[in-house]
Formats: structure tokens, C-alpha cells, sequence
């Protein structure tokens, strides 16, 4: 018996597949971006958030409220306050210059010596600074301070030193990879001023 040879028609796949499947893809690949993108931009809650709204421009007839020239200002309250460190702290430092150093090469007594590596009015670019540094090998801290007329900064400190070449040592390898460091002497509390309230 004989075969049938004839040739059977291939079946061409259909194009429209791949085209789908490559804009499907790119669809996807473009929600997953924004979704990241959205995701990295998110406000942080822990910052606290400008308030203030504008007032709109009252009328002609509106006048201000008289003020009292006697008026006493508000009550305080006769309590301790809860901690005492926002009082200690700001009082205790002061920016250090070679000079400064090369005078007294050792801290006196109740005196230490560190590297502000930077201060940053955001958190986020303290934390990265912070991890630079641990990259190289450098272990600092994150101290966050409210200035006065600035509002709440984060300082990145290496620290305490008690020897000058040690602090020479970390501030040439600082200046190494491009990390300008500032020095500061800051006086450690005396005893019987620090609080002992563990509330």
C-alpha cells in the first residue's frame, strides 16, 4: 500500500502571541518600577509635618484684638522636668581647631574628644553616612539634636578619643576617603548633676 506523501501544510504560529507576550511584560515591568518608586518616595511618618496653614486676607472692618499692656505671661509648670539631658547636653560642647589640639594633646579630666563626620537636618542622609562609614570599617553614632532658629538636625559622630593619635589615626583615614571631619571637645556632665529617673 502506498503512503500518501504529501506534504501536510505547517502550521504557522500566530505572531500576535509573542507581540502579547512581550507587551504583557513591559506592562508588568512598568507597575512593579512605579510600585518601587512609590514605595521609596512614601513620606517617612515618623517626621513631623509643617502645620501651618495660611490665613486668608481678612477684610477691612476686622481689627486685631487690643493687648493688655499688664498681660502676664503664661504659667509655668513648678514641676521637675521629666528629663534633664536637653539641658546638659547643648551647654557641653564646643568645635575643637588643630591649634586647640596641638595646645592640650591629651582631654583634661571630664573631657572628650570626637568626629562629627557630618550633621544633616534629615534622617535619611545620616543613616547613609552612618552605613558609609560602617563600610569602612568606622563605628559611629547618630546624636539628634534640636538647634535653636534650625530645628532638629542628626549629627554623625565617631567616638569618644582619649589619645591624639588614635583620633589622628581615624581622621587621616576619614580624609582618605573624602570625609571631612570636624572635632569636638565635649565635657562630660559632672555626678550629682545627671538624673537618675528611670521613668
Amino acid at each position: 500500500m502506498a503512503r500518501n506523501t504529501r506534504t501536510r501544510p505547517v502550521e504557522r504560529k500566530k505572531a500576535g502571541s509573542l507581540f502579547s507576550g512581550i507587551m504583557i511584560g513591559v506592562i508588568v515591568g512598568l507597575a512593579v518600577a512605579a510600585g518601587v518608586a512609590l514605595w521609596v518616595d512614601r513620606s517617612n511618618p515618623f517626621k513631623t509635618r509643617d502645620t501651618t496653614s495660611v490665613t486668608p486676607p481678612s477684610s477691612k472692618s476686622a481689627k486685631p484684638a487690643p493687648v493688655a499692656p499688664n498681660a502676664a505671661p503664661p504659667a509655668t509648670d513648678s514641676e521637675k522636668p521629666r528629663f534633664d539631658f536637653y539641658k546638659i547636653l547643648p551647654g557641653n560642647e564646643t568645635p575643637m581647631t588643630e591649634q586647640d589640639l596641638h595646645q592640650r594633646p591629651t582631654p583634661a579630666a571630664g573631657e572628650q574628644y570626637f568626629l562629627q563626620a557630618g550633621a544633616f537636618p534629615n534622617s535619611a542622609d545620616a543613616d547613609n553616612l552612618k552605613a558609609r562609614l560602617a563600610l569602612l570599617g568606622f563605628e559611629a553614632a547618630i546624636q539628634t539634636a534640636e538647634l535653636p532658629g534650625k530645628g532638629l538636625w542628626h549629627r554623625v559622630r565617631l567616638g569618644p578619643y582619649t589619645s591624639l593619635d588614635e583620633l589622628n589615626k581615624v581622621r587621616a583615614a576619614l580624609v582618605q576617603n573624602e570625609i571631612k571631619a570636624q572635632l569636638v571637645k565635649v565635657k562630660n556632665p559632672a555626678p550629682d548633676s545627671q538624673s537618675n529617673d528611670t521613668q
